[in-house]
């Protein structure tokens, strides 16, 4: 079966398109797609990997699903595309950023390819979603994929910083060698817990930090 995605992942991932578990996730995502309005659109699914190479990955982003909204969700965790209206996890992503560095945002859209072209791996836990329906594609095989996406990372690199937002992420957080790599972890941006610890915890600079002490180039999050 051709699976097409950016050929480093493609690497890296072998072992797994050959598994029951992923040629079952493709059957059942095919016929979602037939049936009704999913997202993102099919050739966003990979996007994450497509803009962030399996040796450029510096940093991972976890989410949990693609936003379910018309025209929201565009393959990477958190964001949108450049015209649409900033959902509310990231506007507080956003404003924890201007308040840890201090400076005010220069790129005011939520499309983060920025942040994906230097090396920041935005990957949700399951990478597709039916429309308006939260939770649609859970269980059928994108969380064992992804899995075995933050496995290949800890595995074969070495210092990767890992961003673990809320309690679903952390969960996912089980497969790192935090020997081999920093793990930052704290409450969800959402505006339901980002109060209770994720505003304050200054997650973009600690990245900064720990990337120039192993000697790699800090992102440019602004």
């Amino acid at each position: 079966m051709e699976v097409k995605i950016e050929q480093s992942w493609k690497e890296a991932l072998m072992d797994e398109f050959s598994r029951e578990y992923f040629q079952k996730l493709t059957e059942f995502v095919k016929d979602e797609y037939k049936k009704g309005a999913v997202y993102p659109l099919p050739q966003n699914i990979f996007r994450a990997f497509e803009l962030c190479p399996f040796d450029n990955v510096k940093v991972v982003i976890l989410g949990q699903d693609p936003y379910h909204g018309p025209g929201q969700a565009n393959g990477l965790s958190f964001a949108v595309p450049p015209e649409v209206r900033l959902p509310p996890s990231l506007q507080n992503i956003f404003k924890e950023l201007e308040s840890d560095l201090e400076q005010p945002l220069v790129h005011k859209t939520g499309d983060l390819e920025r942040w994906a072209k230097q090396g920041v791996l935005l990957l949700n836990a399951t990478l597709t979603v039916r429309a308006r329906t939260a939770g649609s594609h859970q269980s059928k095989g994108w969380e064992e994929f992804t899995d075995a996406a933050i496995r290949a990372l800890s595995d074969k690199k070495e210092h990767i910083v890992f961003i673990l937002w809320g309690n679903y992420a952390k969960q996912k957080g089980a497969h790192i060698d935090r020997d081999k790599h920093h793990v930052i972890q704290s409450a969800h941006p959402s505006p339901f817990s980002a109060y209770s610890g994720f505003f304050g915890s200054k997650p973009f600079s600690k990245t900064n930090k720990y990337l120039k002490e192993t000697g790699q180039e800090p992102i440019d999050w602004l």
